[in-house]
């Protein structure tokens, strides 16, 4: 999932907490961080879980529902009394979501991706574009905090699109937590778009570091600023701060590796008063804009 902050230095932000790969804690981060500026700091903050496939920051955060809203996409429906099967539809379908039979054309609406093109150039206007509902998004708020949830429905593929509309269900009057989906695919790079910095959270272990690089390179390619927080921080293994040392990357904090942190996180309860430092390590940095050298 992301983050908005300028409502700490004058203006509207967008932050993304991602990784290279699950697991490595960045709904932790993302629940934390965002509870933490809203009830210590006393300062109105949007939290939005983008990872829609399968969102879970709900499960550590106490706020209500507000309202919901169903997400459509537009695919293409076959009217049979207007088609002369020329099958240019499915000569055009890139993504092979129109199959063309002899007295039929069947159509895959979980393979096609919206692009309108089999329904503007059928010669017979037989294919209208009709709504088909792919998730839901639902609004949750309790004190300065509210909190976003994007879900698409069970079967459905089209985590792209979901994102693009849950993100636009966002007013950026306050700062804004994306909390992303893990890896380097192309919703990661949706839930990064036109954030200001991502954050990377990573493990030190060497499946974590080499995720980490991966998604740094991402980050590099789509030129975002980005910094890097571990988690599970142990004296153990080294690389991944050597790295980042190397690599002039930062590393805003390290969540030190405690067995009562862990417990309380089985337990789906927060840690922001276990990791209070570290947390005020990353909003000093978020809002010193340190990154902007």
């Amino acid at each position: 999932m992301c983050i908005t902050i300028y409502a700490f230095v004058g203006g509207k932000m967008k932050i993304a907490i991602a990784s290279g790969k699950g697991g490595t804690g960045k709904t932790t981060l993302s629940t934390n961080l965002s509870t933490m500026i809203a009830q210590k700091f006393n300062k109105n903050i949007t939290l939005v879980d983008l990872d829609v496939e399968e969102p879970n920051s709900k499960l550590f955060i106490d706020v209500e529902l507000k309202k919901s809203s169903e997400v459509t996409v537009m695919v293409p429906s076959w009217d049979s009394d207007l088609c002369d099967h020329c099958n240019k539809c499915k000569n055009i379908c890139e993504f092979n979501a129109l199959v063309g039979l002899k007295k039929s054309v069947m159509i895959f609406p979980e393979l096609c991706h919206n692009c309108y093109l089999c329904s503007d150039l059928c010669p017979q206007n037989a294919l209208p574009m009709i709504p088909k509902k792919i998730g839901i998004i639902k609004e949750f708020k309790k004190g300065n905090l509210k909190f976003i949830e994007g879900r698409l429905d069970i079967g459905i593929e089209q985590a792209v699109p979901m994102i693009k509309a849950t993100k636009e269900y966002v007013n950026n009057d306050c700062l804004v937590i994306y909390d992303s989906p893990p890896g380097t695919s192309h919703p990661v790079i949706e839930s990064v778009n036109k954030t200001e910095l991502v954050i990377l959270v990573t493990e030190p272990s060497p499946f974590g570091f080499n995720d980490l690089k991966l998604a740094i390179e991402t980050m590099k390619v789509l030129k975002k600023n980005f910094a890097v927080v571990i988690n599970r921080a142990n004296n153990e293994f080294k690389e991944i701060n050597e790295y980042c040392k190397n690599e002039n990357i930062d590393i805003i904090a390290e969540i030190p590796d405690k067995r009562e942190i862990a417990e309380l996180y089985s337990k789906g309860e927060l840690i922001y008063n276990e990791i209070s430092t570290q947390l005020i390590e990353i909003y000093n940095y978020i809002e010193g804009r340190k990154w902007e050298r």
